[in-house]
């Protein structure tokens, strides 16, 4: 699955905010270390950090979990990051319970601004036009990436995984029209009115 990245409504985004225990993904950058030409930071998650993801999500295992942000100062102090997260995770086939596997691939264009200034860092839109999302903090002087990451990891990830052969079986129809479940209840009304049944 893939797609922009633009802060819609994610179940996942809450787990993953303050307890190192719950955001076992995370990966802070200083912002006054980041150059005044930018920064490219990559990074890709540990085994344990994968297990720990894995629970989180609710998914049998997460194979493989990594983002690459491009990192730039914007007005008003804050830092802009452009970047990609992808991953393999590890599912179960709704229709047959099959295991396989399924890829994530998330694109992520972020503001990140410390509190007294995020009004100053939404980017300005054009009557019309869908409006910015809200930056994304910068706490104690540092973004964390891992948590931003996660969090577009969990948001790609298939809710209901099915193999490309894989269908649910249609209920197979009665062979005989009189045993069909309905057969009764239509027989009942086509009585006669009054008749009693022995």
């Amino acid at each position: 699955m893939s797609g922009q990245h633009s802060h819609p409504d994610n179940p996942h985004r809450d787990h993953t905010r303050d307890n190192p225990r719950e955001n076992p993904w995370s990966h802070p950058v200083m912002v006054a270390k980041i150059p005044a030409a930018g920064s490219q930071v990559t990074f890709a998650a540990s085994p344990a950090q994968r297990a720990a993801l894995a629970e989180i999500a609710g998914v049998r295992e997460i194979l493989e979990a990594q983002a690459s942000f491009h990192l730039t100062h914007v007005r008003g102090g804050g830092i802009q990051g452009r970047g990609h997260v992808s991953g393999l995770i590890g599912q179960d086939c709704v229709v047959t319970l099959e295991p396989l596997e399924s890829r994530v691939d998330e694109d992520i264009d972020v503001i990140f601004a410390e509190p007294d200034t995020a009004a100053a860092a939404t980017p300005k839109v054009d009557i019309g036009e869908d409006e910015p999302d809200p930056p994304e903090m910068i706490v104690n002087g540092a973004i964390d990436l891992g948590r931003l990451a996660t969090d577009m990891l969990f948001l790609g990830i298939d809710p209901y995984p099915r193999k490309p052969d894989a269908a649910f079986a249609a209920a197979e129809e009665p062979s005989d029209p009189e045993e069909h479940p309905f057969a009764a209840l239509k027989a009942l009304k086509s009585a006669p009115k009054g008749s009693k049944k022995d």
